[in-house]
């Protein structure tokens, strides 16, 4: 089911939450929705619910008009940050209930053996008669997922579906809920203020920023091409350097770099810590060491260039370098946006 929305617009009080939103989300795609709080996502989400209505523009299903069709009626499966399961009913009951009082009357032949096929999709096989209480919150997670996707929604919808979990729990739920995508081709649209889960699940990812998309693509596209200062800082840990512009290069103490189009005078030029390196002497910026955190991964040197600006990098974990030790930062990649 393809989902469009057109110009969407939506205000509490004198807040505009969002502001001329159009979107399309085509069917069986699955696309994240990425943002700072505040920046209109979970908005976008209820309003495509049902759960709020626009105060302008449209939402539509397919070919259907769906901007004032009630909730109950839109045909989507959604997933809580909070479970939102009840405490008193079993993992079953859970489960079952959408189809108890769903329009569409099922038997309740029907009802438990779609619940058996939905535990043997989210792996909770024989977990049926516990209740909430019982179980992890991952598995309370699957429950809340497998409750959506018994009324065979046209559109699953997920807000921040791993937010409440810690960090291995989320790693692991999100592949495994990219499987079940591929599984079964629901459309689905996913809201999340994580960049990682965000790339890591998303067909495409849709960011937003003051109630309006400010940039959309491929996890590629807009992880090697990002549009905006804005998105280069939200999408990662980022240094934020000053350089100047003569005829086409920008030079940051002995370091230069390619900036076609770029007018003279003063930039902004940001950096990945992954796209700088350590030298103890050669071309590049001239720095002295801070610190030094180790990671599983690598090494991360916090330093200091000669005009004072702090700059973080990493390097291979076998790299020597200590603490007031003085050398050069050197730039494999970098991003120049107008100065600020």
């Amino acid at each position: 089911m393809k989902i469009r929305l057109d110009s969407v617009e939506k205000s509490f009080d004198s807040f505009r939450a969002v502001r001329g939103v159009s979107l399309e989300v085509e069917s069986g795609e699955l696309v994240a929705l990425l943002g700072p709080s505040g920046s209109g996502k979970t908005t976008i989400l209820r309003m495509v619910a049902g759960l709020e209505y626009a105060d302008g523009g449209s939402i539509h299903f397919g070919s259907v008009d769906a901007t004032d069709i009630p909730v109950r009626d839109r045909g989507v499966g959604f997933v809580f940050q909070h479970y939102a399961l009840f405490p008193h009913m079993t993992v079953d009951e859970n489960i079952a209930f959408g189809m108890k009082v769903s329009k569409q009357k099922r038997s309740k032949a029907q009802i438990d053996a779609r619940v058996a096929d939905l535990l043997r999709l989210v792996k909770l096989d024989g977990l049926g008669s516990r209740f909430p209480a019982q179980i992890s919150g991952g598995q309370r997670q699957r429950v809340a997922l497998a409750r959506a996707l018994a009324v065979d929604p046209k559109v699953l919808l997920l807000d921040e579906p791993f937010g409440a979990l810690d960090t291995n729990v989320r790693r692991d739920l999100r592949r495994w809920l990219r499987e079940i995508h591929q599984e079964l081709g629901i459309t689905t649209l996913f809201v999340t203020h994580d960049q990682e889960e965000a790339l890591d699940l998303a067909d495409r990812v849709v960011i937003l920023n003051d109630g309006q998309i400010v940039q959309e693509g491929t996890p590629e596209e807009v992880c090697r091409q990002p549009s905006s200062a804005f998105v280069m800082k939200f999408l990662g840990d980022t240094n934020k350097l000053k350089a100047m512009v003569t005829s086409g290069v920008a030079a940051i103490g002995n370091a230069r770099i390619e900036a076609p189009g770029f007018p003279d005078g003063a930039v902004d030029v940001f950096l990945r810590p992954a796209d700088l390196d350590w030298a103890n002497e050669g071309e590049g910026i001239s720095a002295t060491v801070a610190r030094v955190i180790d990671k599983p991964s690598g090494r991360r040197i916090l330093a200091v260039t000669e005009s004072g600006e702090a700059v973080e990098l990493d390097v291979a974990p076998e790299t020597v370098v200590t603490a007031q030790q003085r050398g050069v930062v050197t730039i494999e990649r970098a991003r120049l946006f107008a100065s600020a």
